[in-house]
């Protein structure tokens, strides 16, 4: 009997490293957080060396569902529903003023779900709201994400009035049965009219929110989406990975898996995203933001001066966050928390006079050395093992010996270079840079679920 020898086809680099990672807006990860009993927030502010605040508000309400969404939302066309949150958000201002202490707040962030949920009225509350309980630096960053569908030339000259700086739309794709599929139809044309009206207001940097991996995206569909982003010539871009986990955001299972581009289709849309934008002169931003040369983050990252925190890129790494509403995040010093999730505990927390925050976590020394480590490859692409050791009184190739040795692999296969004091990850590695940085995590072991994680790629 002649036995046939089948050939292995070999795995590609994409396959080999598309494993389910962290997306790192933070180290630990939120999923790592913990139950609390009482509120680490004092004790945190006690250690802090922050001088100055950046403020986040998370606004949970969608008047329709994105499909695709994993966002901590609630989809009601109630408008009056925000009424009421508002007025919970002040309590919890109040709650929280310790926090403030005197400082100055250099930033401002809305994000959900939709803050553009919000009537122009609501909106006008909101910062009187803001302005009442706390002091904003001059020239602080107010930025806000909208939702297109929701908004017109009126609602973005009422944001303008009010000191909003930075606004965000969410494009997503332009392909109507891509829209279809994820249950966000929407008119490029209104969108290009708001770029070119907010362009005329003056906002210092306008952004447009693309996903790629989304169902039923092709290279033929993304082309044409990169196209009219190209034509919008925003100052900003962020080109967010589509994170598919159907187990935990029910709305996901509404699409058949078929219909997702795999891996090596999906590092296809990435590569022709990075190539079409930087040949106009965006320069790449970490993993998966673009800006314009003149724009404040581009100028920040040329500078070695970029940061990373739970609402991506930023300018500022010397403050403190503090986070309003259901589920917002607070960093404080070195910890984390975390307010309930649900809008009616997060309610019932505040009507008790209970902590705010539902689960957090108090950084060890471990964590805050690979936070370094993991938050200077997110930006930079590079590590300084000499700065690194110099900070936290570390021999880095002691410290890091079994991380190190698990680089091996990824440097045979060309995603990273390392000498006697750098790690870096070459430019055409960059989109493996979650799976780099998992190599540093110390909480992705045996027992960790990766399943929690979407795809690195």
């Amino acid at each position: 009997m002649t036995i046939i020898a089948v050939q292995q086809r070999p795995v590609s680099t994409i396959t080999k490293y598309a494993l389910n990672a962290p997306r790192y807006t933070s180290y630990p990860t939120a999923l790592k957080f913990e139950p609390l009993q009482d509120d680490i927030l004092p004790q945190a502010l006690a250690v802090s060396k922050a001088p100055a605040v950046s403020l986040y508000m998370h606004i949970p309400f969608c008047k329709t569902l994105c499909y695709y969404c994993g966002c901590n939302k609630m989809v009601t066309r109630h408008n009056e529903k925000a009424d009421e949150y508002l007025d919970y958000i002040e309590k919890e201002i109040l709650s929280k003023r310790y926090l403030n202490d005197g400082r100055r707040a250099v930033s401002l962030h809305l994000g959900g779900g939709s803050p553009s949920f919000l009537s122009e009225t609501q909106h006008t509350y909101l910062m009187y709201l803001l302005k009442k309980h706390f002091t904003f630096e001059a020239g602080a960053e107010l930025s806000i994400e909208l939702d297109p569908r929701n908004i017109d030339k009126h609602y973005l000259q009422n944001l303008k009035c009010l000191g909003y700086t930075r606004i965000s739309f969410g494009l997503q794709d332009t392909d109507y049965n891509v829209q279809k599929t994820i249950n966000r139809v929407q008119s490029t044309s209104h969108i290009a009219d708001l770029v070119f009206e907010a362009r005329s207001l003056g906002f210092d940097s306008v952004n447009l929110d693309l996903i790629y991996g989304l169902p039923n995206q092709s290279i033929e569909t993304f082309s044409s989406t990169i196209a009219a982003t190209k034509a919008m010539m925003p100052d900003r871009i962020s080109l967010f990975s589509y994170a598919h986990l159907p187990e935990r955001f029910a709305a996901q299972r509404k699409f058949a898996e078929e219909t997702l581009p795999s891996s090596e289709e999906k590092a296809a849309l990435y590569k022709l995203a990075v190539n079409s934008f930087t040949n106009i002169g965006y320069e790449m931003i970490g993993l998966d933001h673009f800006a314009l040369s003149k724009d404040s983050l581009a100028i920040a990252k040329n500078k070695g001066e970029l940061h990373r925190n739970f609402q991506g890129y930023t300018l500022r790494g010397d403050t403190d966050l503090i986070g309003f509403g259901v589920s917002a995040i607070s960093t404080v010093g070195n910890a984390f928390a975390q307010n309930a999730k649900e809008l009616k505990e997060y309610y019932h927390r505040l009507d008790n006079h209970l902590p705010n925050a539902k689960v957090g976590l108090s950084l060890s020394a471990d964590d805050l050395i690979r936070r370094d480590v993991i938050s200077s490859l997110m930006c930079n692409l590079a590590v300084d093992k000499q700065a690194i050791a110099d900070k936290h009184h570390i021999t880095f190739d002691e410290y890091f010996a079994s991380a190190l040795n698990n680089l091996e692999e990824l440097k045979e296969d060309g995603l990273i270079e390392m000498t006697s004091r750098y790690i870096r990850v070459p430019e055409p590695a960059r989109i493996y840079i979650r799976a780099i940085c998992a190599r540093f995590d110390a909480y992705l072991n045996a027992s960790e679920i990766l399943s929690s994680y979407s795809k690195a790629i």
